[in-house]
């Protein structure tokens, strides 16, 4: 196969098909058009004025702003320019913002729309050159449109050495500071090119959407490389209450949720549509289709060629679910550390309880404790001035220690069975794993989140947040379906695994109070630090299912 860059598949694009539309922004209710033809031209000019600045070569520019049109043409500038992208999380608080940029000595920063930029943007160092997009201008900031009509546009088809760094990507981690996962434009090129070629018929027809913050790794790889390599449109999303409506006006052909949105469908269908009245129509041959195609429609998603997740296990229970309305979501397992670049469920070979076999080129084993380790192109060069956590992370022989630990079947297929260091010892210093336990008990649609914790108690507890469903339930009915799905589950468990308390939270868990990652994952040391002084008070009530006060 032969490999290309980001930059040389936007040369080839512009060229055969110049007038067909690459992005769509939305933008007070109507839909903006960047034909390859426009954004190719906007991408020069940006590119020349950041060449105008005389920076160092590989010199770091920031990316701050929520998923637009001009993320993607700023970061393909920067690329043209010669320069390294470090692309921040929009809801970075300002403390991480100053870490960031100091740490990689960033020069320039590009920023967009944002909900907070007012406690945001103390974090901008003062040595740091603010850009604003167009449609969300920064006062005291030089603002994109007008650099794009004072400046010529950069006429060479730059193309990148492969070793070259394309960008750091500062993890969002759910421990410690972020670390600063460096790629070069080799890892890129290559993650995108086998990535694709294993989605078989993919074309230049195929329409993407753009919500999952294109600042992690598996949204900027299936949708910005995945539009770029494809020569596809990709459209965003305006806001969360546009959200539905940007879905179905787009009608995607390849999209990507991380479990917790795709449970949020699923409980939007279950609020329109019970779930015995589901069962009782599906069994019927006409309404049965009809039934299918309504869900489809009503979500944007009818004309989808491929359903992804990633990010975090999606339980095998939710992708029976969907199956059974003909949503065939397939599951990837990957990681910012090796460009997304690792496993996937192909439509035609699935294994339920697994993300799937190997990409090509990709070497995978476990160590002797279990852990998934894997070796391919897209290995990350290192972790930015950290000599000592890179040494931790890749082995001698190259593998990359992902920190999850899993099982490989004889057909290649991997399972996660949980992340090492979510692993914790009860007082009788027995290892608990937690991740298995939560997919059981996710099973349950009153549940909506749940972390299972037990660090020095007898016997674990889960901590769970209620889904709407389980709000609206009667409280006793409530206690009666959760005490059900812990005793069926404590059977299978051993004696120190077994969950002796269930404790509904008071308060959701979200990215705003910092008990999510931006990819929805719980951030399980800050939600533990501030519940860990009550565990003692729950586990001595008497009540097995108790309430958060």
């Amino acid at each position: 196969m032969t490999i290309q860059s980001p930059l040389e598949k936007l040369y080839h694009w512009t060229a055969t098909q110049p007038e067909k539309t690459f992005l769509r922004q939305p933008f007070n209710g109507e839909w903006l058009h960047f034909s390859w033809k426009k954004a190719d031209d906007e991408v020069r000019r940006m590119a020349a004025y950041l060449r105008s600045l005389n920076l160092p070569p590989q010199s770091k520019i920031a990316i701050i702003s929520k998923n637009c049109a001009h993320w993607i043409m700023s970061d393909l500038a920067i690329m043209m320019a010669g320069h390294i992208s470090v692309p921040l999380y929009p809801t970075i608080p300002a403390d991480l913002i100053r870490y960031c940029l100091e740490h990689c000595e960033a020069k320039v920063a590009f920023i967009g729309k944002l909900d907070d930029w007012k406690s945001q943007r103390a974090g901008l160092p003062d040595d740091v050159k603010g850009i604003s997009y167009p449609l969300w201008t920064e006062e005291g900031y030089e603002n994109w449109n007008d650099i794009i009509a004072n400046t010529a546009p950069y006429t060479e088809n730059y193309v990148p050495q492969g070793k070259d760094i394309a960008t750091i990507i500062y993890t969002s981690g759910t421990t410690g500071l972020p670390k600063g996962v460096v790629h070069t434009i080799h890892s890129f090129s290559y993650a995108a090119s086998w990535a694709l070629s294993e989605m078989k018929d993919l074309s230049n027809n195929e329409r993407f959407f753009s919500y999952l913050p294109l600042s992690h790794i598996a949204e900027r790889m299936l949708v910005e490389m995945g539009g770029l390599y494809c020569g596809a449109t990709i459209s965003f999303a305006e806001s969360l209450d546009s959200f539905p409506a940007n879905l179905k006006d787009t009608k995607p052909t390849v999209f990507l949720a991380v479990p917790r949105i795709w449970t949020k469908f699923q409980m939007g269908i279950l609020s329109k549509m019970p779930q015995s009245r589901l069962n009782i129509l599906l069994k019927l041959p006409i309404v049965n289709g009809l039934i299918k195609k309504k869900i489809k429609e009503g979500l944007g998603l009818e004309q989808a060629k491929y359903l992804l997740t990633g990010a975090a296990p999606m339980p095998v229970a939710a992708m029976n679910w969907f199956e059974k309305i003909d949503f065939i979501i397939c599951e990837a397992y990957a990681m910012t550390e090796n460009c997304a670049y690792s496993h996937l469920t192909r439509k035609e070979n699935r294994k339920p309880g697994s993300v799937g076999t190997p990409m090509p080129n990709c070497e995978v084993r476990l160590s002797d404790e279990g852990e998934i380790q894997v070796k391919s192109d897209c290995t990350m060069l290192e972790y930015y001035k950290e000599d000592e956590k890179t040494k931790e992370a890749i082995t001698e022989d190259g593998f990359l220690c992902t920190g999850d630990q899993g099982e490989i079947d004889s057909k290649g297929f991997l399972k996660i069975t949980g992340r090492i260091k979510d692993i914790f010892k009860t007082d009788k210093g027995k290892y608990v794993a937690p991740a298995p336990i939560e997919l059981e008990l996710s099973k349950n649609t009153y549940i909506e989140q749940v972390c299972v914790v037990g660090a020095n108690l007898p016997q674990t507890m889960a901590l769970i947040v209620l889904s709407e469903d389980g709000k609206k339930e009667e409280k006793t009915a409530l206690c009666d379906s959760l005490q059900q799905t812990m005793n069926e589950i404590n059977a299978q468990l051993d004696k120190h695994e077994k969950m002796k308390k269930m404790v509904v939270m008071k308060e959701e868990w979200t990215i705003d109070n910092n008990l999510l990652t931006p990819t929805m994952k719980v951030k399980r040391n800050i939600l533990e630090k501030g519940k860990t002084p009550h565990y003692e008070k729950w586990y001595a009530e008497k009540d097995t299912v108790i309430w958060e006060s």
